[in-house]
């Protein structure tokens, strides 16, 4: 029993130590996703190009924070209101709270899918990322290993796939449609935005119109 448990506090270490020292890396290196990992040993396509938060189109990262988390600037991994607001809602007990950080810590390190065991790991795990990486950062990984079709992952191989463009020459309608496909990057065609996708997309213009976000974090 005693090694056992000896094993078992190993087991533990390793599984903090192993996402605690890719953190360190990841702020000099790009990152890759789970799933990215998955098609690759499965021998399916992978189109990522990695591209730096200064040389995307200004609307890019601003359109993907108003649509996945407003307050991503000021929380620090997670969104406490907003949880407690999904926690407190009986009528819709599956929307989500989760924060970009939050679905940056389950891309790189976790598995999808709705399970209250990874929500359980994946809160600390995006307080701990929160605290040793930089907003900015943070963002940049997340648009860089974020899905957005089959086999498309990042906002650039994004950008030339629906557009055939750069995703510095996104205009802002193009970035809203691209950040209105998050939720469903496999059913929603951010070049031809329909239905529930359109309603998103035209709700996200209209609040970086009227609201006024803060992108303090975003500043260099």
């Amino acid at each position: 029993m005693r090694r056992l448990t000896r094993w078992a506090v190993r087991l533990a270490l390793l599984a903090v130590a192993i996402p605690f020292l890719l953190t360190l890396l990841y702020a000099v290196v790009p990152p890759v996703s789970t799933l990215m990992l998955a098609r690759w040993l499965t021998f399916q396509e992978v189109d990522r190009r990695w591209v730096r938060l200064r040389d995307m189109a200004p609307s890019a990262p601003v359109a993907v924070m108003t649509a996945e988390d407003a307050r991503f600037c000021l929380h620090h991994g997670v969104d406490w209101d907003a949880l407690r607001e999904v926690l407190d809602d009986e009528d819709e007990p599956s929307r989500g709270a989760s924060t970009i950080t939050q679905q940056t810590v389950k891309n790189l390190f976790l598995w999808g899918g709705r399970s209250y065991i990874r929500k359980a790991i994946e809160i600390p795990m995006a307080v701990a990322f929160d605290a040793v990486l930089p907003k900015r950062r943070i963002l940049e990984i997340y648009l860089n290993i974020a899905e957005w079709g089959d086999g498309i992952f990042g906002i650039e191989a994004a950008a030339r796939a629906h557009f055939n463009k750069s995703s510095k020459t996104l205009t802002t309608r193009e970035a809203a449609a691209l950040a209105a496909a998050l939720p469903s990057p496999l059913t929603r065609d951010p070049a031809r935005p329909r239905g529930g996708h359109r309603v998103v997309m035209d709700a996200v213009l209209r609040r970086m119109a009227t609201e006024n976000l803060d992108v303090a974090c975003l500043k260099q």
